[in-house]
C-alpha cells in the first residue's frame, strides 16, 4: 500500500465492539468485500483498508485511523472523497474527521491560485483583515441589486458576494445581473478610488458555470463563488484549474448534510481543490458551530500545508457591527469579515453602516 494516505473517523461505538467495527470500515472503504474472497495478491497486500489505530476520545467516541490506497483516488476530487467517506457516510454512527493526504495528491490538486495573499492584493490591502457583505433577499432584479452594490462600495467595503440563493432566475438572470452591477462598482471606484470586488454565485452545471464565468470575465469580473458541495467537488476543481486567473470563493450551503468534520472540510478540502477564501458559520450567529470549530476552521485554512497557498477565513452568519473587534481579536488580521443582513438592515443608512463596518476593521484589524 503506497504510504500517505489515511482517514481518520470519529466512530460512536462500545469498546468490546470498536476493533470489528474499525476493520469493517476499512473493507467498506477499500474494497467492499469480503476480504476472504479476494485471491489477489496485491489487492491483499496494496488495497484493502488497514487500521492503523484506534484512541478513545470522549465517553462512547473512538478515533479510528485507517490507511487507503492512494492510487484508488486517481485524480479526482470526488473519488478522494468517495474513498475516504464514501459508503461509510451512510452509516450514523461515523464522522469523518480529517485525513492524511499524500504530498503527490496535494501536490496535483494545486490549492488556491490566489489565496489570502491574492485576495489582499486585488483590494489593495497590505496586512489588513478584509471587508465582505452580501446582495439579498431574493428577489430583487438586477437594478436594484446593483444599488445596492453601489452603497456597499461606497461605504468602503471589500468584496459584495451575491447571497447564495441566487442563481439564474427569472426576475434577476445572472447575465443580467453582472451587466447591471459591474459598471456601478467601476463608477464608484472612479469616484472614491476604493475599488470593491463584485463575486457572483456560479450555479447550474458544469457547462452553464463555465459559460458564466465567461460572462463575468468580458465584464472585468476576477472573483467568483460557488458551493462546492451542490455544484459537485470534481466540477468545483475544474472550473478552479480551467480559470487560473480568476479567485474563487467556496460557500458552505449543503456542507452539514455531509457528516464531515467543518475544520477538514472548508480548511483542508474546499482549500485543496482551490478555494481562495471559505466562508463558514461564525459561533454565536445563527448558526451552531462551536468557537472551538470555528478556531479549527481557520486554522487548516490558513496552514503552512506543502507549500500550498492559505485561503481566506471567511466568518459569516447573522454577524454584527457590535462584533467585529471581538471576532477581529479570535481570528486574527488573516481573516475577511462577511457582514450582510446586519448591514442592509439599516435601510437608508446602508452606506454610513457600511463605513462603520469597514472603519471598525481598519482600527482592530492590523493585529
Amino acid at each position: 500500500m503506497s504510504p500517505g494516505l489515511a482517514a481518520v473517523y470519529r466512530v460512536r461505538s462500545d469498546a468490546s465492539s470498536i476493533e470489528d467495527r474499525a476493520r469493517a470500515i476499512a473493507v467498506e472503504q477499500s474494497v467492499e468485500m469480503p476480504v476472504s474472497a479476494i485471491e489477489d495478491d496485491y489487492i491483499l497486500s496494496s488495497i484493502v483498508g488497514r487500521v492503523v489505530a484506534i484512541e478513545p476520545r470522549e465517553e462512547g467516541i473512538f478515533e479510528v485511523r485507517i490507511a487507503l490506497a492512494a492510487e484508488t483516488v486517481g485524480q479526482d476530487p470526488g473519488q478522494l472523497v468517495n474513498m475516504l467517506f464514501g459508503n461509510t457516510s451512510i452509516h450514523d454512527d461515523v464522522v469523518l474527521h480529517d485525513a492524511e493526504i499524500p504530498a503527490e495528491l496535494m501536490k496535483w490538486f494545486g490549492g488556491p491560485r490566489h489565496g489570502l495573499s491574492g485576495l489582499r492584493q486585488k483590494v489593495g490591502a497590505r496586512a489588513r483583515a478584509l471587508t465582505c457583505s452580501a446582495l439579498k433577499p431574493q428577489g430583487l432584479p438586477p437594478e436594484k441589486l446593483a444599488a445596492l452594490a453601489e452603497k456597499f462600495a461606497r461605504g468602503g467595503v471589500d468584496y459584495i458576494k451575491d447571497d447564495h440563493g441566487l442563481a439564474d432566475q427569472a426576475y434577476s438572470p445572472f447575465a443580467a445581473r453582472v451587466q447591471a452591477i459591474a459598471p456601478a462598482l467601476r463608477a464608484v471606484e472612479q469616484a472614491i478610488g476604493h475599488a470593491a470586488r463584485y463575486v457572483p454565485s456560479l450555479s447550474g452545471d458544469l457547462d452553464c458555470m463555465r459559460r458564466q464565468a465567461a460572462v463575468a470575465r468580458e465584464f472585468g469580473i476576477d472573483t467568483l463563488m460557488v458551493a462546492p458541495m451542490i455544484s459537485g467537488l470534481s466540477n468545483f476543481h475544474r472550473l478552479v484549474r480551467d480559470n487560473p486567473d480568476l479567485a474563487f470563493v467556496a460557500h458552505p450551503a449543503m456542507a452539514g448534510a455531509a457528516r464531515i468534520d467543518p475544520a477538514f472540510l472548508f480548511g483542508t478540502l474546499f482549500r485543496l481543490l482551490g478555494a481562495d477564501a471559505v466562508v463558514f458559520p461564525n459561533h454565536g450567529g445563527r448558526f451552531g458551530y462551536s468557537p472551538e470549530t470555528c478556531r479549527a476552521i481557520a486554522r487548516a485554512a490558513l496552514a503552512d500545508r506543502a507549500g500550498m497557498r492559505p485561503s481566506m477565513p471567511t466568518p459569516a452568519g447573522g454577524m454584527s457591527l457590535e462584533r467585529v473587534p471581538e471576532m477581529l481579536d479570535f481570528y486574527g488580521k488573516d481573516t475577511m469579515l462577511l457582514i450582510g443582513g446586519a448591514l442592509l438592515a439599516e435601510r437608508e443608512r446602508l452606506v454610513e453602516a457600511t463605513a462603520a463596518f469597514v472603519a471598525a476593521v481598519e482600527r482592530h484589524g492590523h493585529g
